[in-house]
């Protein structure tokens, strides 16, 4: 397969308008909340649904989303609002796919830490200050009790699969901008 000198096929992506990428994901948006999860928890885990589920992005009633932009590129993550939301996290998760995250939001801009107890995956963790600027980027281990803490006060922290944020090329420093949904 041959691709125009001016655009090689590792940078086609880079192509579309942001506009136009919002637009061709719209769909998805809808109708993510009628797709499963795939996990390794049990049946009724408020996490995740049933084991024969195979579906690559968790969703399900009540679950809100949004995406999360950043230049470019989108995230379509789910939304961990409340303590609960927040403790529970990505636990028990067996996988996650590319382009899917979770956001975890907060009412206060403090310096936050997460870990990776009961984890699966191994995933990247972005924390953002009040104005959805990225403060920092770590790469944070499955099944593990280290904190991994911000370098400064975070109002957000956007967790994907480890390596999306270098293979994106988004550094600290980038923007992002928030679209909450339902």
């Amino acid at each position: 397969m041959s691709s125009h000198p001016r655009f090689p096929l590792h940078d086609r992506r880079r192509r579309l308008s942001p506009c136009l990428r919002h637009l061709l994901l719209f769909p998805l948006l809808l109708a993510l909340p009628l797709l499963g999860c795939r996990s390794n928890g049990s049946e009724g885990d408020a996490q995740s649904g049933p084991e024969t589920s195979e579906t690559v992005m968790p969703a399900g009633p009540g679950r809100d989303l949004a995406w999360v932009i950043i230049g470019a590129d989108t995230v379509v993550a789910e939304i961990a609002r409340t303590p609960d939301q927040r403790s529970q996290g990505l636990k028990d998760r067996d996988f996650l796919a590319p382009g899917a995250g979770m956001i975890f939001v907060f009412d206060t801009e403090e310096v936050r830490s997460f870990w990776m107890q009961d984890t699966f995956i191994p995933l990247d963790i972005a924390y953002m200050d009040a104005n959805a600027r990225i403060i920092d980027i770590q790469q944070m281990e499955p099944e593990t009790t280290r904190l991994y803490t911000s370098s400064g006060p975070a109002m957000f922290a956007l967790e994907v699969p480890q390596g999306w944020f270098a293979e994106m090329e988004i550094v600290v420093g980038a923007q992002a901008e928030i679209v909450f949904g339902n």
